[in-house]
């Protein structure tokens, strides 16, 4: 059996960038519903398929069917649902990359319940507060036992018992959670299609991501049913993953990335997932799995590859790795061609954001610029609007924004129980980004910063990315941060907080080097007058880096 691509988008096969652009439409059926229409379909039609691929490093290893992954989400489905879940309960799901996630979120789809996946984390604070937001029905966790305290002390605080399974990797037992793995094991693995009131809709919440939080509390952004066709885009024209190959992204489940890469669209295009399951990040490590199971296309964050030029890869054979992209930060030119170097591929970089799937990318027949996020994604009209709303010229800056007076399918529904959090970003037929960019001349997009980043200095606006990519070009920064940092004079001044490569040591002449190499790269005015050597920066618990929090700190 083919894949189930042609069925869900008008064509396939486009001649360019132009023609896809304009010509790329959605085919969307009445109450689509993922697990359904596409596991359970490949699982009937083509039931030897190899759905996912999964390792850790314990040197455990399965193979999983899209027939198992059908039966295993029966089971799981109908486990869940003998604890009370119905359509429309939200479920917390702490699983990190293990593959009982893949069961747990295709059970709660056929159910109509609501996955809120989460990193694993989180601490009591952060637990207490997205159970009471999104109104958490149920808990489904790995057995880590730091996190199942946090469960329970959050339980203890809340006064309201939880429902709680647990996925046990050996025989103990965890007072008060259900063991997930033997509940699946005695459930049925028939679980029939729910029809009437029960069935879902096109326009019913199907998942909630919370925001990463990198300038304030986190909110729930929520996607309808129709969500999963939109990573067509996705998976096809940006991560260009191919019928029967193996797509790998390198994504923890508790961040939105893990659904872009690991899930929808690849298993509509009929490409199998790999996951690698990791307690401790090792970029060796990766390497090796990447070579073992042959991956043919690859997605991570810039981070991932910062690590990984940084190591000797010169043994390691990438015969089977045809294509490399990136997102969840801008991607700095330095790592574009180091990973050019190394691998002999060009890096194609994509934006996008919770609230959205890929909206800007370096597509499949886009020559990548580096630096570039690319071009806008087909049927959004993305454009970069001033502060009075109006489109700006080409060189000049503006806010991120997508046209939204006919919805494609990928745009949030908007923040769940915060309609005035809404109407801040989403107004007057548009949604707002928060997110700063320019275009060139050819209509490629240049990321400048988040609209809070932005550094005013002695009358220049001076986003903190071109300053953040000076500096990662020089071989003792591992990564950075810029922010601005307030001065009597010139009302700021960028400060520049780096966590140095291995091998340097903090000095001032390496402050005093780096300085002039920010001179040298980019504009003069631009360099860090205030450098500061840390051995980490603060990050959201999705890893994304919050100067927020740096500059609170220097104007306290």
């Amino acid at each position: 059996m083919s894949s189930l691509i042609k069925e869900f988008i008008n064509r396939v096969e486009f001649d360019s960038y132009n023609d896809f652009k304009n010509n790329f439409e959605f085919k969307v059926p009445e109450n689509f519903n993922f697990a359904y229409d596409v596991v359970d379909r490949y699982a009937e039609e083509d039931p030897e398929k190899i759905a996912l691929l999964w390792c850790n490093d314990l040197g455990e290893e399965k193979k999983f069917s899209f027939k198992d992954i059908k039966e295993y989400s029966n089971k799981a489905a109908n486990l869940i649902k003998s604890h009370g879940i119905k359509k429309g309960d939200k479920v917390m799901l702490t699983l990190k990359n293990r593959y009982e996630f893949w069961f747990a979120i295709i059970a709660l789809h056929k159910i109509g319940a609501i996955p809120v996946p989460a990193t694993h984390m989180l601490k009591k604070k952060d637990i207490i507060y997205r159970i009471d937001k999104a109104s958490i029905n149920m808990i489904i966790s790995v057995d880590d036992s730091e996190l199942l305290l946090e469960f329970d002390k959050a339980e203890e605080e809340l006064g309201v018992p939880l429902k709680k399974l647990v996925v046990t990797s050996n025989d103990n037992s965890f007072s008060g959670w259900f063991d997930f793995k033997s509940g699946i094991s005695n459930s049925s693995d028939s679980f029939p299609r729910p029809e009437g009131a029960d069935a879902t809709r096109n326009e019913d919440i199907m998942i909630i991501y919370f925001s990463s939080g990198t300038s304030g509390q986190p909110k729930m952004v929520g996607h309808d049913f129709r969500y999963p066709l939109a990573h067509i885009i996705t998976s096809k024209y940006w991560h260009n993953a191919i019928e029967d190959g193996i797509h790998h992204t390198s994504a923890d489940t508790g961040w939105m990335k893990a659904v872009w890469g690991g899930l929808y669209g690849q298993w509509i295009v009929g490409t199998s997932v790999f996951i690698y399951d990791y307690d401790r990040f090792n970029a060796l490590n990766l390497i090796e799995k990447i070579q073992k199971y042959k991956v043919n296309t690859f997605c991570a964050p810039p981070t991932i590859y910062r690590f990984l030029i940084k190591e000797d890869l010169s043994k390691y054979d990438f015969s089977s790795l045809k294509y490399c992209t990136t997102a969840g930060e801008p991607l700095n030119p330095e790592v574009y061609n180091k990973v050019y170097d190394i691998f002999g591929l060009k890096l194609k970089e994509g934006f996008g954001q919770t609230e959205t799937v890929i909206s800007v990318a370096n597509f499949i027949w886009v020559e990548p610029k580096p630096g570039s996020m690319g071009k806008p994604a087909p049927c959004f009209n993305v454009t970069l609007l001033n502060g009075n709303d109006e489109e700006v010229d080409v060189g000049d800056e503006g806010e991120i924004s997508i046209e939204t007076s006919n919805l494609p399918p990928g745009l949030f529904k908007g923040y769940y129980r915060n309609e005035e959090k809404t109407n801040e970003v989403w107004y007057d037929d548009y949604y707002h980004s928060g997110d700063t960019a320019w275009k060139d001349e050819e209509g490629y997009l240049w990321f400048v910063g988040r609209n809070d980043d932005i550094i005013k200095s002695s009358g220049y606006r001076i986003g903190p990315f071109e300053v953040e990519s000076a500096l990662i070009s020089h071989p003792s920064v591992l990564e950075c941060a810029i922010t601005g940092s307030p001065d009597p004079v010139r009302g700021q001044v960028i400060k520049a907080t780096i966590v140095l490569s291995k091998g340097y040591e903090p000095s001032d002449e390496l402050k005093k080097e780096l300085q002039n190499h920010v001179k040298k790269v980019t504009a003069p005015y631009k360099y860090p007058r205030v450098v500061e050597f840390v051995e980490e920066l603060p990050k959201t618990i999705s890893g994304k880096i919050r100067r927020v929090q740096i500059r609170n700190e220097d104007n306290n």
